[in-house]
């Protein structure tokens, strides 16, 4: 047997038994036969949990709320992948008491990211009920703005006084560490609770019970501050490849930490947004079932879109005379038009790139835009004289190819600088470049290259007739 088939066989094998599991939890739930259902779905991983907690019917998935403790909840909570707008209508679903505690079972960054999601009389009467620490850790967090270091960092972490041994420490490190989101770096304070140092897990394994920490912990610890943007901040954890970052005030107290997993929500999150942006969609964060949500999310730009449209129309009745004249110019203005939105697009996606990865905050954006510029001028000028070649064949007119293209060669110039400058302009005004969506940046273009088209053609009208 061939190790092709061999993989097919095992992939096979995998799916059947996986969905035998999925069968046998339903089956178990609608029976009511509690003991099944725990012995089978407990030993699941929480991303698989919160898969069949996604699936399973309205009906059953109440019935999980009393199969489950509020810990264990928790834990399938924390993985869900769903609209932020459904975790609503669960938490609805949920005892407001048992919701509540799950609540304070997950950690602090995760139950922020939930409760953001909530209205303002909701959030208050679940941290009412809430027990008081965790209602407290929660409360400082949610004061954080939105997209900020603060708003997605924990403050369940371990930190480790500069002044004990190694001994005292992993006393500390054994006692926090069931409730600390991860413990690969302990984070060295000083008296003050100011950030002075850094210490790896592996290294204070390593060490001798009655060193100080102060003689092994790393003084170059890199933080960020609480107010800085979660973009920059991924940023510089996929930079340096850290597992965690702390978070200080202006005064370099700690007060929390950022993990990788929520770094990889973060570039995901941004990267959605910048998507959505371009393609000219307010929100692709998820699929809209219902086709009012999704039409009401897609409106707004096509509205502003259409009247961008309707402004190139009546401009080439501006040049309806020239038309009258030379009829034959119609036929070459979706050819000029494409041409100059599909390399302004092309463009905008490398502008925007180097933007939100931070490749242009290290390159001279003069140099960018020169680099464009010869692009442009290079890919305008081949592909003018390729349609100019193709026109004199086709139509047997060498003025009338020469027209089309200079046209293509000079909108193509045009529009690959357009698409460069707008969103530079955009990033230095401090506006989300994204905005300069596709389907925007190609209608600009079609402006530009219908005027650059039909200005030629209207001025050198004698050659033509």
């Amino acid at each position: 047997m061939s190790e092709a088939t061999k993989e097919q066989l095992n992939e096979k094998e995998k799916q059947e038994k996986e969905m035998y599991d999925e069968e046998l939890l339903i089956r178990a739930l609608q029976q009511e036969d509690l003991d099944l259902f725990r012995s089978e779905f407990i030993q699941l991983h929480s991303y698989d949990q919160a898969k069949f907690f996604s699936k399973v019917e309205d009906e059953l998935r109440i019935r999980l709320y009393h199969y489950l403790s509020p810990e264990e909840m928790a834990e399938l909570f924390e993985s869900l992948d769903i609209d932020e707008e459904d975790y609503q209508d669960l938490l609805a679903e949920m005892n407001p008491s048992y919701a509540a505690e799950m609540l304070s079972n997950m950690y602090a960054d995760d139950a922020v990211d939930v409760l953001n999601e909530l209205d303002k009389e909701q959030v208050v009467s679940y941290l009412t009920i809430m027990d008081v620490e965790s209602a407290k850790e929660i409360k400082e967090l949610l004061h954080y703005e939105e997209y900020t270091a603060g708003s997605i960092m924990t403050t369940e972490f371990v930190a480790i006084s500069q002044n004990q041994t190694v001994r005292s420490a992993m006393y500390i490190l054994k006692n926090e560490a069931p409730n600390a989101e991860t413990i690969y770096y302990i984070y060295v304070v000083d008296d003050d609770k100011k950030l002075v140092g850094v210490i790896s897990l592996r290294d204070l394994i390593i060490s001798h019970d009655d060193v100080m920490i102060s003689e092994i912990m790393s003084d170059r610890v890199m933080s960020v501050g609480v107010s800085e943007d979660q973009e920059a901040v991924a940023r510089q954890m996929k930079d340096y490849d850290f597992l965690a970052l702390p978070v200080v005030d202006f005064q370099h107290h700690l007060l929390g930490i950022i993990t990788v997993d929520d770094i990889m929500d973060v570039m995901e999150e941004e990267a959605s947004d910048d998507y959505s942006k371009l393609a000219g969609i307010a929100d692709l964060d998820s699929i809209d079932r219902n086709p009012f949500h999704a039409a009401k999310k897609r409106l707004p730009w096509l509205i502003a879109l259409l009247f961008l449209g309707m402004f190139t129309a009546s401009l080439i009745g501006r040049f309806e005379a020239t038309l009258d004249k030379v009829a034959i110019l119609a036929v070459f203005i979706p050819l000029i038009a494409g041409m100059a939105g599909n390399t302004g697009t092309q463009a905008l996606a490398v502008a925007v790139r180097g933007i939100a990865t931070g490749d242009l905050e290290k390159e001279n954006k003069l140099n960018l835009i020169i680099r464009e510029a010869g692009t442009g001028l290079i890919t305008g000028t081949t592909c003018g004289i390729v349609v100019s070649m193709i026109v004199y064949v086709w139509k047997g007119t060498f003025f009338l190819g020469i027209l089309v293209g200079v046209s293509v060669m000079i909108s193509l110039f045009v529009a690959t600088l357009a698409g460069t400058l707008v969103p530079l302009l955009m990033h230095k005004l401090k506006a989300d470049p994204a905005v300069a969506s596709g389907p925007f940046i190609t209608t600009i273009n079609d402006i530009i290259s219908i005027l650059i088209y039909f200005g030629l053609a209207t001025l050198f009208m004698n050659y033509l007739i």
